[in-house]
């Protein structure tokens, strides 16, 4: 993991953190090196979910979108807030906030997107249409004259690269390197790389970054659970990706409807001619000034933040986990962290199906009916996963509890 001493090392030079201070809004609190989860909890005087019977729960299963992923901090709560009193050119605050987002991750520019989804439509239809007028109006269905070839590695395909088609782009798998020399033509727009397959796929990253640069096609890479490390931020964009995606919602704790779109400016510059508030292919994945502003101070508190204590804390609570259930027969724990995307500690609670009553999934829905109700990472025949992750303070030692209590049981 990087040291907190390099990473405020390298964002002491930019004078705007904390910019807005004036106005009240101060990331003071998170120069402590952590986020007081406490603070997510305000003083609200209704019961709103309660009202209208939608169920709460702990979240011992990460930054699920299913499960709205992450809660915000304080400092973003309250950006939010002082936004909405506010009229702004939606324009001008893209541009300016994209501008020290690029200055912060050290990419030439950026642009805060509606999500991670958005911003893999966004690096497409500027690798189409370039700043092209009129090339941007004919998105997605009339592409004469406009580059539509995506090439992407077979093992990289996943659900989201129907981004790349809602743009009416056309993706054209490759295996081998040779392979992806072969399918390069005058309708290759971009190449697309999935960070989370980069094990999986024959063309590892820094190879495809460089076969891109020999066709000169632009290299676009979806990121989007890869926060944590933070180094990640700029890795790609320092690898030589031209365009690179992260979700604000999940390990950056923004809001869950933004995302960032990092890389080479003149791509950037036709990403953001295809949004709103024009009348584009993007008009209907707009953002609103209050998640423009605030996925700025997410990234900000992200960036102060002390990732060492954070990770140490995280292991402490797994740890706390497993010796609630280290004496039940039949059950073997082991903390684990996935390699790539959602890369936080986690616990794997392995079940012995001959000698236990219930099954993980069995377990699972106890949970979930249990009060307080509490979701965990998945559960298959024999195993069951959760992580502390996007729990707060405290939380751990309820989960301990329930889950030695089902187990027990």
């Amino acid at each position: 993991m990087i040291s907190r001493r390099k990473v405020i090392k390298s964002i002491s030079a930019i004078p705007f953190l904390g910019f807005l201070g004036a106005s009240g809004i101060s990331t003071a609190a998170a120069m402590t090196g952590l986020y007081p989860m406490d603070v997510k909890k305000t003083s609200i005087k209704r019961d709103y979910f309660k009202e209208l019977g939608v169920r709460t729960f702990i979240n011992a299963a990460g930054t699920y979108t299913a499960l709205t992923a992450s809660l915000m901090p304080k400092e973003v709560i309250e950006s939010i807030h002082y936004a909405s009193h506010h009229y702004v050119s939606l324009d001008e605050l893209q541009e300016k906030v994209g501008a020290r987002i690029a200055s912060m991750l050290r990419c030439e520019d950026a642009l805060v997107s509606s999500g991670a989804f958005s911003a893999i439509v966004y690096a497409t239809a500027a690798s189409m249409t370039g700043k092209d007028q009129e090339k941007i109006k004919q998105l997605p269905d009339d592409l004469r004259g406009i580059k539509d070839e995506i090439i992407i590695q077979k093992a990289h395909r996943f659900g989201y690269d129907r981004a790349v088609r809602n743009c009416g782009g056309k993706l054209v798998e490759v295996e081998t390197k040779q392979d992806l020399e072969n399918a390069v033509n005058e309708k290759t727009a971009m190449m697309f790389f999935f960070n989370d397959a980069n094990n999986r796929g024959k063309i590892k990253d820094k190879e495809f970054v460089e076969l891109g640069k020999k066709h000169n096609i632009p290299t676009f890479n979806d990121c989007a659970a890869d926060v944590p490390p933070v180094e990640n931020l700029w890795k790609y964009t320092g690898m030589g990706f031209d365009m690179v995606a992260f979700s604000g919602g999940k390990g950056l704790e923004g809001p869950q409807s933004a995302g960032l779109l990092l890389g080479r400016k003149d791509l950037i510059e036709a990403a953001r001619l295809n949004m709103p508030p024009r009348a584009n292919l993007g008009r209907g994945m707009k953002v609103n000034k209050e998640e423009v502003l605030a996925m700025l101070i997410a990234l900000e508190l992200f960036l102060e933040r002390d990732h060492e204590k954070q990770w140490e804390i995280w292991e402490n609570e797994i740890r706390y986990i497993q010796q609630s259930v280290a004496d039940i027969r039949g059950i073997t724990t082991e903390m684990y962290v996935p390699e790539i995307a959602n890369h936080v500690p986690s616990l794997r609670i392995v079940f012995d199906n001959s000698i236990t009553r219930h099954s993980p999934r069995e377990i699972k829905e106890a949970l979930v009916k249990g009060k307080p109700s509490i979701e965990v990472a998945n559960a298959t025949e024999n195993a069951l996963h959760l992580t502390t992750w996007m729990m707060d303070k405290g939380e751990e030692k309820i989960v301990a509890r329930r889950l030695a209590e089902e187990l027990r049981e």
